[in-house]
């Protein structure tokens, strides 16, 4: 699934697509992108505007948080991991897949 093109995605770029039907976030942080499933694992909220600091995105509803790198949650309330995304940059534009 395309993003878009690499230059129209700035630092700090959040955004949503869907790869197989379902929801992925991506963010993109220090000059890397990453792609995590749009929901928290605890509530079933979506991590789409949540912070982004310290490799990690927190959840707004209630404070959990997921390292963008591994899916991992590094908080509570949430205890499972986010599934991850492949992100890819080929000529100029970003791409999502399935892992």
């Amino acid at each position: 699934m395309m993003v878009g093109k690499e230059q129209e995605l700035p630092e700090g770029w959040q955004g949503e697509v869907l790869v197989g039907g379902v929801g992925v976030l991506v963010v993109r942080y220090e000059g890397q992108f990453y792609a995590l499933r749009n929901n928290c694992t605890h509530k079933d909220f979506p991590l789409l505007g949540g912070e982004v600091a310290l490799g990690r995105i927190t959840c707004e509803k209630h404070g959990a948080k997921f390292e963008l790198s591994t899916g991992k949650a590094k908080t509570l309330p949430a205890v499972k991991p986010v599934r991850l995304y492949r992100t890819e940059v080929e000529d100029g534009e970003v791409y999502v897949s399935a892992l």
